[in-house]
């Protein structure tokens, strides 16, 4: 963005955008030549019969989820299988942080996919709706809330039992005790998630719009090259000992921290380095009614770069 990293052979013209809004414009408009995108919402477009994308194995956003299951306090959610059967949301069905959640739920705590309907909406405004038309299978039902309601309120007030989001809910963070985190020792949670499946889950990819990449295959590779470059860039500043590049007091012992837990290449780029994270998604999607097959890492990726 700032130029310290240039891009053999194209001039960017890069727009610094909401991730909502960038997600948005381009699945239902496909406005940029190359754009991040939300991993599942790309999955979910390699079925439409124009395929407009094509992706290249660069992860700008990863984050583990188990944080990101919040709970109404007078739920009665104590542990994973409370929650079946009970009123869960998330902004939209098919972002790709519920993806993740639901799948983790299914695969390690026996919470089925298709355990109750969703509901889903805007989280702290009204209006929200899915930026992909879906196409479910009948046993996974999906419904809006109300034009008036927010996800964020609803689970205050006990009209939701659970939401799955991204973004922290202001009804948690106002800190009443209302609405609290399923995993509240998350960090442990994760921790011993990543020991067991080797997955940082990767929220969001490079994605080229199908016919930029057709007339000039080449930009492929000089984009990946280029974000290779930058990815360096950005770990080793987190290591200066100069200055800190975060306003974390200890963040070097952090740095450190994750080495131990992940090795030196804890935030990979391309397919082999993040084959188990990759086909884990790629299931999930599957599972979850969004892909009539399993995408596989290879339907994902454009050739030369698998």
């Amino acid at each position: 963005m700032d130029g310290s990293v240039a891009v053999d052979g194209i001039d960017l013209n890069y727009l610094n955008l909401p991730v909502e809004e960038t997600f948005y414009r381009q699945a239902r408009f496909q406005e940029f030549d190359v754009c991040e995108m939300s991993l599942s919402s790309y999955c979910v477009s390699l079925h439409r019969p124009d395929r407009p994308f094509v992706a290249i194995p660069v992860f700008p956003s990863r984050f583990f989820r188990h944080s990101c299951i919040y709970v109404n306090a007078n739920a009665g959610i104590n542990e994973p299988k409370d929650l079946i059967g009970k009123r869960i949301a998330s902004p939209e069905y098919q972002m790709t942080a519920p993806v993740w959640i639901r799948g983790i739920l299914s695969d390690h705590y026996g919470v089925p996919v298709d355990a109750q309907p969703y509901l889903f909406g805007g989280e702290e405004e009204t209006g929200r709706i899915e930026k992909l038309k879906l196409q479910l299978p009948p046993n996974i039902q999906v419904h809006p809330i109300g034009p008036d309601q927010t996800l964020s309120k609803m689970l205050h007030d006990g009209e939701l039992d659970a939401l799955y989001t991204a973004r922290m809910p202001s009804s948690f963070r106002k800190g009443d005790g209302k609405v609290k985190r399923l995993f509240e020792n998350y960090v442990d949670v994760e921790r011993a998630y990543f020991r067991e499946t080797g997955i940082f889950p990767i929220m969001h990819t490079l994605a080229l719009r199908a016919d930029t990449y057709r007339a000039n295959p080449w930009i492929a590779k000089s984009l990946y090259d280029a974000f290779e470059k930058a990815r360096a860039l950005a770990l080793d500043e987190l290591y200066d000992t100069d200055a800190l590049r975060l306003g974390l007091p200890w963040l070097l012992e952090h740095v450190e921290e994750l080495w131990s837990v992940f090795g030196d290449n804890w935030w990979s780029y391309g397919v082999e380095a993040n084959r188990a994270t990759l086909t884990a998604l790629g299931q999930y999607v599957f599972e979850q009614g969004l892909s009539p097959r399993v995408v596989t890492p290879e339907d994902m990726y454009v050739p030369e770069l698998r």
